[in-house]
């Protein structure tokens, strides 16, 4: 039997986290597979995404009632998120391996493995010691000089503004051809790190703060990011980039690692930030030429 879809098991680790989602890569055998499989991994929305997804979709297109609307609708657009991950996911597959990564699928052989008794104690430990510790130990290595990159920005202030100020204003022009503000796009940069700290350096920015803020009240957040020009459009490019951009820290050293060099590293960075900004500028061009914002 061909195997066309060899990322498959690899791409549900990335629910989850894209790092271990590259780590189970190590399961294909083909290693032109292996790396079509591990420059996809990032199109998969991971674990850290799943709050600022689910935070804009309640906010802007569901609101805080409950019910049965508060609660099949949310999970209706969040699975056609997910949806579109996947799709892009096997696009970006079927695309590489016609092209750059061209060559023979390989073949797939299911074999029952003779059953053995279970040993609960080493599975454990290989858990911890060979994925748990292996990706935690490289989220921490990036962790503190970020966060420090953070404050510094937040802090330090050039001609009366702070340097995430003067950043914001600068890539405000970019920013808006892709349906987002400077803020946001800045917040994704610093957010390099967890995609869990985006809201919060965005609400670290609009607030002036000098430190990360905590979402807090959903509808004051909602009023918040109103006042300071997010629309409909704005929303859903944000959840747009959210889900297709570069991966986080953690996973681009997983990607040097497994893949050998940084070539594939840029190429694993570059290929989901190009397709999230293209995606992202479609969406705006066409929602303001038909009159809808």
């Amino acid at each position: 039997m061909k195997r066309h879809t060899p990322q498959t098991p690899a791409m549900c680790m990335g629910f989850g986290c894209n790092a271990a989602g590259v780590v189970g890569c190590r399961i294909i055998d083909s290693p032109r597979e292996r790396l079509i499989a591990i420059l996809t991994n990032n199109f998969v929305p991971c674990n850290g995404r799943f709050p600022t997804l689910i935070a804009i979709i309640t906010m802007f297109f569901v609101g805080t009632e409950g019910g049965l609307r508060g609660t099949v609708l949310p999970a209706l657009i969040l699975t056609g998120v997910i949806l579109m991950g996947v799709f892009l996911t096997f696009w970006m597959s079927r695309l590489l391996s016609a092209t750059v990564l061209k060559g023979v699928p390989s073949s797939f052989t299911l074999e029952m493995p003779p059953y053995r008794r279970p040993r609960v104690g080493q599975v454990i430990v290989r858990s911890v010691l060979d994925r748990t510790l292996f990706v935690l130990g490289r989220a921490a290595a990036v962790a503190a000089p970020a966060g420090l990159v953070i404050w510094l920005c937040a802090n330090v202030t050039v001609a009366g503004a702070s340097v995430l100020s003067w950043c914001t204003r600068f890539l405000d022009p970019f920013a808006g051809l892709l349906g987002l503000d400077g803020v946001i796009l800045m917040a994704f940069l610093l957010g390099f790190p967890a995609n869990e700290i985006v809201l919060p350096i965005i609400l670290m920015a609009y607030l002036s703060g000098g430190s990360l803020m905590e979402t807090g009240d959903l509808p004051a957040l909602r009023a918040l990011l109103v006042n300071n020009g997010w629309t409909w459009l704005t929303a859903v490019c944000t959840m747009l980039f959210s889900c297709i951009h570069w991966p986080c820290s953690t996973t681009c050293m997983t990607i040097w690692k497994e893949s050998g060099g940084w070539k594939w590293t840029i190429a694993a960075a570059v290929l989901p930030t190009a397709v999230g900004m293209a995606v992202c500028f479609v969406v705006a061009s066409a929602a303001r030429l038909l009159g809808l914002v």
